[in-house]
């Protein structure tokens, strides 16, 4: 027998109680707390009993997330799941005096953190009327993102906070960061390894298919890696770089970062000119490496289509026409000419799609790709598999998709209009995309978030299966490795968090950064 929570603010019957969640929610509703929970196990249910405590006590709530398809994502749960309360949107699109009509009319406010953020520094409402400040993807409260300064405004009325995210980061240093930034005085965290979570988690299978590459494409790597290992080389003789075995795109960005101190400081020698010259072509070369390692010959031709406009301009273009220049490209322009070959990746997408459309009835696809070239490429091949009905969800920036076309897209997906989606990373974070029956990931990434926010897409309303494709030999490999460890990481890092909090509710070690932040 299911039981219900019961609460004058939810609406009857509607939402399952879980022990876990009303513990945790007890909680949060007693101090500001950073809610780790994995994805699809109700943190957005938490926050509604923690919502519906404070609308009792007369104070209104502010839930902040990171796009516009999660604010309305938010809207429709809360509406939906909240009686006697009015919740309103607001966002960056909206006329300055529309949001502060909705913040005057509203109990429950949704909005992107960064409308918010600007509205307080033009002064067109203050934070005294709100008791609750939630900050979704919580993670996302470091450097000088929104969150942090809208939290900085909240600090002045001594609110209750809550952040909630599934994946905090690997760096203990990080997750001290969100804490401060955000007033967050407490941790509260389940894992799916945890007797009063396990019964509502499901199985999901994470397979890696390792590809071989063609020779077209491996001819085409070694010449680039020519013209990348001839640009190492000589950052290495202009002591730029140290003489590591291999060199990485970020040891090239901390070197670029070096040589623009040096720069600023007023240093205009020829060697130093010559030096960030040479480190922003070998960024260029490493991106086409990268994009033929793990994309494939569509999306590396427009890129050099681009680096070939790069070199016509008369500002900025010198280190474009240089490369260009090189025998090494004009061999690998001739390749990309005459080649038919694609990564062979497209082709196992195609063939996994198939599969799963054609042999599991209503079933549901998304395939993550970092890249928009070759999302678009995805979305052309796969439209012409029998039985599948594409879509792609991309970004705003750059022509991409308005966040409403981006909350239209996901829409379609769930009434069934499309069975497959391709998505880049907007994709990933947070939406509430429910019985998602296969993943794919086109590439891997070298982020412990970015991963885990993708697996998450499906496992969450029932069993899952997520394929990886890796390219042998490639960086591919690396990332896999890479994000792997930072994933253990995370794990043996929030495990001794956990350990301290059955002893003490505020890990000391945030309790310390706190109080100093405080001072």
């Amino acid at each position: 027998m299911v039981a219900f929570v019961r609460h004058p603010r939810i609406l009857s019957d509607s939402v399952e109680e879980r022990e876990y969640q009303r513990r945790m929610a007890e909680g949060c509703s007693k101090a500001s707390t950073l809610l780790i929970l994995p994805t699809g196990l109700g943190k957005t249910i938490v926050a509604l009993y923690v919502t519906a405590d404070i609308l009792e006590k007369g104070k209104k709530v502010l839930i902040l997330a990171p796009t516009k398809p999660l604010v309305d994502q938010h809207n429709t749960t809360f509406s939906s799941l909240l009686v006697n309360t009015k919740v309103g949107v607001m966002n960056g699109n909206m006329a300055p005096e529309k949001r502060k009509r909705v913040m005057d009319e509203s109990d429950v406010i949704v909005a992107t953190p960064q409308a918010v953020a600007n509205d307080l520094e033009n002064r067109l409402y203050d934070m005294s009327r709100f008791g609750l400040v939630i900050y979704d993807e919580a993670h996302r409260g470091t450097g000088n993102y929104a969150y942090v300064s809208v939290a900085r405004e909240y600090r002045k009325i001594s609110g209750l906070s809550m952040g909630m995210t599934a994946s905090p980061g690997s760096e203990r240093e990080r997750l001290d960061e969100i804490c401060i930034n955000l007033s967050l005085g407490r941790i509260d965290m389940r894992t799916e390894d945890d007797p009063d979570v396990s019964p509502y988690t499901y199985n999901v299978v994470i397979n890696t298919i390792e590809l071989d590459m063609p020779q077209d494409l491996t001819d085409i790597i070694s010449l680039l890696d020519k013209i990348f290992s001839s640009y190492i080389d000589e950052l290495i003789n202009l002591r730029v770089l140290a003489p590591y075995q291999s060199t990485t795109t970020k040891q090239l960005l901390v070197a670029g970062r070096v040589l623009q101190v040096r720069h600023k400081s007023g240093e205009r020698s020829a060697v130093l000119f010559r030096a960030m010259s040479v480190q922003s072509m070998a960024l260029k070369v490493g991106h086409a490496i990268g994009l033929a390692e793990t994309q494939g010959t569509t999306a590396l031709r427009s890129y050099l289509d681009k680096l070939a406009e790069e070199s016509l301009q008369e500002k900025g273009g010198k280190g474009a026409k240089e490369i260009i220049s090189k025998k090494e490209y004009k061999e690998v322009r001739t390749i990309l000419e005459t080649t038919k070959v694609e990564h062979p990746k497209i082709s196992r997408v195609m063939s996994l799609v198939s599969k799963e459309i054609n042999h599991r009835l209503g079933s549901k696809v998304i395939v993550f790709s970092h890249y928009r070239n070759t999302c678009d490429l995805l979305v052309e091949k796969l439209a012409s598999v029998s039985g599948v009905s594409v879509g792609k969800l991309i970004g705003q920036s750059a022509g991409g998709l308005k966040q409403r076309e981006q909350t239209d897209m996901l829409r379609a997906f769930r009434d069934g209009s499309y069975n497959v989606i391709v998505a880049t990373s907007v994709g990933e974070e947070g939406l509430d995309v429910t019985s998602t029956d296969l993943v794919i990931f086109y590439e891997n990434v070298p982020s412990e978030i970015r991963t885990i926010q993708r697996r998450g897409r499906t496992g969450r309303k029932n069993d899952g299966v997520i394929y990886v494709l890796t390219a042998k030999g490639t960086r591919d490999e690396a990332f896999q490795a890479v994000s792997s460890k930072k994933e253990e990481t995370m794990i043996k890092n929030l495990r001794k968090i956990k350990t301290s909090i059955r002893a003490d509710p505020v890990p000391r070690s945030i309790q310390k950064g706190i109080e100093d932040f405080r001072r």
